[in-house]
């Protein structure tokens, strides 16, 4: 079969040989020496089973009637695999074997159709869910089989409950168990005892091929064919309600993953020793920002993937400890990630998610060892996922806007697009759509306007890379983007939130009304000044006094509040807010917190003598050193800490007497780029998906590929004094005078010679050449497959024969 395609690939045209390269990529890596290697791999198991994956359910139903009719040479006909799909449309099995023929799944000429030997390797062994032929099976059931009438008389007398088993084994699988052993006057027995059924080991049984294709008479050969996807029965909702609903879930994921990175902020996450967050870690990360836990570690997973987390060491310890903790915290990309507008955060999160090579549902499950699967581990790693994920969104972009199907409905669409790759990981392609929708990608069940700007901007980045490959010194500039131009899902989702607002409503009850999504400045502003009361299209804040004492801490004076509010609110400020600011700024620095361990010093000797006698302190262990200052063995942030639950309004000063202002410095974790490799392991690589195979390229394969066959084709015919024996040598070794004599002849005649040459390793190896010069103990000569000019040393050529 090897030699049969090998055949065939050789008469092809480079045109279609490129056709079959771009097809499947993975037969080109790495490229093979030849023709031979090629057919080889063809019909791997593993590349077979790659493009059977890609094939939908009516083609692979076709390929079973390609198996099913194969004659004794092992091929079949166009005129057969017809014969077989009788309810199909002619045009439609054309088609398909059209598909499995581009792919050479199929080949040969139409009257012998061969099929790749891999195929019945990755394949079940009952195609079409029919059994193997009876005189393979047993005598009686061939000797059965082989009177046609006989047949129908014994199928015909076969008991009800016996009938139900052969119908349900004729519609496949054909095989069963006996239960209990196949005890008599069982429907099981009857059948095996007149021959509809044939035992096989471990007390299964087998129904004949011939008996199945009997009692499908009324459906065909093949069973029930689908050469159609299934309908959708989907609920067509509001275009615009789609889109709305979309757009305000991509608020929320927006702010659900600042809120996450914050919490990282505040509390770096430590990253246990195999790798990922603990359990306990992200459940306190979902419970900051109000989440599930299943929906944090998506929004964490794809924070991390777009660069926003990342990980760096604790603070170093001491000499003669442990080496310091791996924590996960914001990167410096976040502090301008957080300045930029919603509509690009949630771009660069949703890109992040759908390129990734994570898959977040796996987190909380059990891996093979029974232990839990965190978040950001290495076992979450799935090369396919970003596969799985376009599928998926380019079936809803299918359909019409507004159309929303089921999950059911979406799962039974994609079995029938891609069975191999479906069935069994529907847990999967759930996950996905629950994903999309978290993120704001489906709204309402229905893809959004954004969303398909997403795969938009995603193909035309693949393109991109295209064109990279064909123009890599970028002298063509069709199809690029300007660098200062946002992607298209940044314009469309734009054009669907609200527009930012730079002002706020103040109440009497002193909560704060943000009618619409912060512009940023204002954002930065809010969360010093007020605390977070609830989110959403319209956001809302309170100022409390330890909101006041915050900002106050972080620099703000009286004053600066005072114009703050008025310049920000469209409404009055309430005289209960100015009151406030007043008041807490009337008692803020009039403790003042140093280190020794620490020291508190004030003017007022009486609130000195205050915080002294004051009980709730006594764990600081304060003493006077004079009537304004007190020391305590404990650090100042712990001495800050304290007074401020006390009640007390102490600020922290510096060893000249300076008040210390401005915000506490945060740490972040190093720079990097999306798609790193994850927490404790190098992300899996899919080398086929980062073939960039470009006509150019592919042409230039197949010549490559091509000049390896002729040198392997030419070797075959190699003359015996050049080509290699059993040994290490020649079959027939001439003289080195005569060897030499024949060379110098080529050379003055510019004629090919054959070479046999020994090298280093003592191996012989025989080489068609034109010779071009012999000088200082070295032939120069031209390869005549490569046409290149290789150097051999005379004491080991070993014969050398015209061509």
């Amino acid at each position: 079969m090897t030699t049969m395609l090998v055949d065939h690939l050789r008469s092809l045209p480079d045109e279609t040989l490129a056709a079959l390269l771009r097809m499947r990529p993975d037969l080109v890596v790495p490229v093979p020496s030849d023709l031979s290697a090629l057919a080889l791999r063809a019909q791997s198991r593993m590349s077979i089973a790659r493009v059977l994956d890609g094939f939908d359910r009516f083609t692979l139903e076709i390929l079973d009637a390609a198996r099913l009719s194969r004659g004794q040479s092992g091929t079949t006909s166009l005129e057969a695999i017809f014969a077989l799909a009788t309810a199909a449309d002619h045009d439609a099995v054309r088609a398909a074997i059209g598909r499995l023929r581009a792919r050479f799944v199929l080949y040969g000429p139409e009257h012998a159709l061969s099929v790749a030997t891999g195929v019945d390797e990755v394949s079940s062994p009952y195609p079409a869910g029919l059994g193997r032929p009876a005189d393979l099976l047993d005598p009686a059931a061939a000797e059965l089989v082989a009177d046609p009438a006989r047949l129908r008389r014994t199928v015909l007398a076969a008991p009800p409950p016996a009938r139900a088993v052969l119908d349900r084994l004729a519609a496949g699988p054909p095989v069963g168990t006996l239960a209990g052993g196949g005890d008599a006057g069982s429907p099981v027995r009857w059948l095996v005892d007149n021959a509809l059924l044939v035992p096989v080991p471990n007390l299964g049984f087998e129904l004949p091929r011939e008996v199945g294709l009997l009692l499908r008479r009324d459906t065909g050969p093949l069973g029930p064919v689908h050469p159609a996807p299934p309908g959708l029965d989907a609920a067509a909702r509001e275009p615009k309600a789609v889109d709305s609903a979309g757009a305000g879930q991509a608020m929320d994921a927006v702010r659900h993953a600042e809120s996450l990175l914050l919490a990282l902020e505040a509390e770096p996450a430590t990253v246990l020793r195999s790798g990922g967050l603990g359990v306990r870690e992200l459940r306190r990360l979902a419970r900051a920002a109000g989440l599930e836990e299943a929906a944090a570690a998506t929004l964490l997973e794809a924070a991390y993937a777009a660069g926003l987390a990342g990980e760096a060491d604790a603070h170093a310890a001491p000499i003669g400890r442990p080496a310091p903790e791996t924590q996960v915290l914001p990167t410096a990309r976040f502090d301008a990630w957080r300045a930029s507008s919603i509509a690009r955060r949630w771009t660069d999160l949703a890109a992040a998610w759908l390129t990734m090579t994570r898959q977040p549902g796996l987190v909380g499950q059990r891996d093979e060892r029974d232990r839990p699967i965190t978040v950001l581990a290495p076992e979450v790693e799935r090369s396919g996922a970003p596969a799985t994920r376009r599928t998926v969104l380019a079936l809803l972009g299918a359909q019409s806007p507004g159309v929303a199907p089921t999950p059911d409905e979406l799962l039974a669409l994609l079995d029938w697009e891609a069975p191999r790759r479906t069935r069994g990981r529907e847990g999967t392609y759930r996950e996905v759509l629950t994903e999309a929708a978290l993120l704001g990608v489906t709204g309402l069940g229905a893809l959004t306007a954004q969303g398909r700007a997403l795969l938009a901007d995603d193909a035309a980045e693949l393109g991109h890379d295209q064109r990279a490959a064909a123009d890599p010194l970028g002298t063509r500039a069709e199809g690029v983007r300007a660098p200062d131009d946002p992607p298209t899902a940044v314009k469309v989702l734009d054009a669907l939130l609200p527009a930012p607002v730079d002002h706020f409503l103040l109440q009497a009850d002193l909560s704060v009304v943000v009618p619409g999504p912060p512009e940023p400045e204002l954002a930065s502003e809010l969360e010093v000044v007020a605390e977070p009361e609830s989110a959403g299209g319209a956001s809302v804040y309170r100022v409390t006094p330890e909101a006041v004492r915050h900002a106050l801490d972080t620099g703000y004076a009286a004053d600066d509040l005072h114009a703050l509010f008025r310049r920000r609110s469209r409404t009055p400020v309430p005289q209960a807010l100015t009151y406030l600011i007043d008041d807490v700024a009337r008692r803020h620095g009039g403790l003042r917190v140093g280190s020794t361990g620490s020291y508190l010093r004030s003017e007022d000797e009486a609130l000195i003598a205050e915080v002294l006698a004051d009980r709730r302190l006594s764990g600081l262990t304060l003493r006077k050193l004079a009537p304004t200052v007190l020391v305590t063995p404990l650090a100042s942030g712990r001495l800050l800490q304290e007074l401020r639950e006390a009640g007390y309004a102490p600020v922290p000063e510096d060893a000249t007497g300076a008040t210390v202002r401005g915000r506490v410095r945060v740490r972040r974790a190093p720079a990097r780029s999306s798609g790193l490799a994850r927490l404790g392991a190098a992300g899996a690589v899919d080398a086929i998906a980062g073939v960039q195979l470009t006509q150019p390229r592919l042409l230039g394969i197949v010549e490559q590929i091509r000049r390896g066959d002729a040198a392997v084709r030419a070797s075959r015919r190699a003359p015996a004094a050049v080509r290699p024996g059993n040994g290490s040598g020649p079959v027939a070794v001439q003289t080195h005078t005569q060897a030499l004599a024949v060379l110098q002849q080529a050379i003055r005649d510019k004629a090919l010679v054959w070479v046999g040459y020994v090298d280093a390793h003592g191996s012989t190896t025989s080489r068609l050449v034109r010779p071009v010069s012999i000088g200082a103990g070295y032939l120069r000569a031209e390869d005549e497959r490569t046409e290149m000019l290789h150097t051999f040393a005379l004491h080991r050529i070993s014969a050398a024969v015209l061509d």
